[in-house]
């Protein structure tokens, strides 16, 4: 097939953007972009376009926000277009079959894990979480299932020891621009073959909530520096010291050490020890309520724990 695509692009977040601008370059024409309402953002609750919206009125793409996907006035929009494919990366709502049958060629997913592992709406964050080795991009062909549909295609990235949910949605984001670009690429040769889902080996990635990040020392270090690490930038893990509320940041473990669950051990090498369930947290920056990300030393310095001292659940 060499005619051009008529492409519409669904997305909504930062993570979106590599792959609008991917679609962009193409000779293919993207005809629309849909996103997600304007919302209320920061302190002063100010209306935010989002990041999607932004690079497509640069590029002069029409932009639609429909505030329900299944509104008569929208869909009829959608058919007007008349595209070829659907494009959808982190939209964030489920497409109903009304939209899901406009296209000739169906809507493609861009989704962030190796599916049929973490389906839903947090994929790299749980990936982390779950202390998994690898994880990658699924380009998939949606059905009204969440995350269900065949694979069309699927590459995987590792998992570093010192990622975070902030570097890996990075890395993901371009890979997803590339491995989508080959999509649609494969699509017009007539080369994209759907497979399904293996019914095995299927597990969820919730949206997160502030109260995911809250810490229980009780459990092992290990899990206690992936919760970290998979929390970060949004909506981090934390616990309370001296009443006030403190994040975490760039965690280490050691499980050959130990001490009493919570209590602050000393310091070692620029980290803060801190024992847990099984093993030494060893924690590299905090960040107090109302204060500025400080190193584990200035921390140190700064607030002098006494002996026995401990990070609690609660505010005490």
């Amino acid at each position: 097939m060499k005619d051009k695509l008529r492409i519409i692009f669904m997305g909504t977040p930062t993570f979106a953007v590599p792959i609008l601008k991917a679609l962009l370059t193409r000779e293919d024409e993207v005809v629309a972009v849909v996103t997600q309402p304007d919302k209320p953002a920061g302190r002063g609750k100010r209306l935010t376009p989002p990041p999607v919206k932004l690079v497509a009125q640069e590029k002069g793409v029409p932009v639609f926000q429909p505030a329900k996907i299944k509104d008569q006035e929208f869909l009829e929009t959608l058919k007007k277009l008349l595209p070829d494919v659907i494009v959808v990366a982190a939209y964030g709502k489920i497409l109903p079959k009304e939209v899901l049958e406009i296209p000739r060629f169906g809507c493609i997913n861009v989704h962030a894990s190796l599916l049929p592992k973490f389906r839903g709406a947090a994929p790299i964050n749980w990936a982390i979480i779950a202390g998994e080795k690898e994880t990658g991009i699924t380009i998939m062909q949606m059905d009204e299932g969440m995350d269900t549909g065949d694979i069309l295609l699927m590459e995987k990235i590792p998992i570093l020891p010192e990622d975070t949910a902030g570097t890996l949605h990075d890395k993901l984001a371009q890979l997803g621009a590339k491995l989508i670009n080959e999509a649609l690429d494969r699509l017009k040769e007539g080369k994209l073959f759907p497979q399904k889902q293996p019914d095995e080996g299927v597990s969820y990635a919730p949206m997160l909530r502030k109260e995911d990040g809250l810490i229980d020392f009780n459990k092992p270090a290990r899990e206690l520096a992936n919760l970290i690490r998979g929390l970060d930038p949004w909506p981090t893990a934390y616990a309370y010291f001296r009443g006030k509320l403190v994040k975490f940041f760039s965690p280490e473990f050691d499980e050959r050490d130990y001490g009493p669950p919570g209590e602050i051990l000393g310091l070692s090498q620029g980290k803060l020890l801190v024992g847990t369930g099984k093993g030494l947290l060893k924690i590299g920056e905090l960040q107090l309520e109302g204060k500025k990300r400080i190193t584990a030393q200035e921390f140190w310095r700064g607030y002098r724990p006494k002996p026995g001292e401990r990070f609690e659940a609660q505010k005490s």
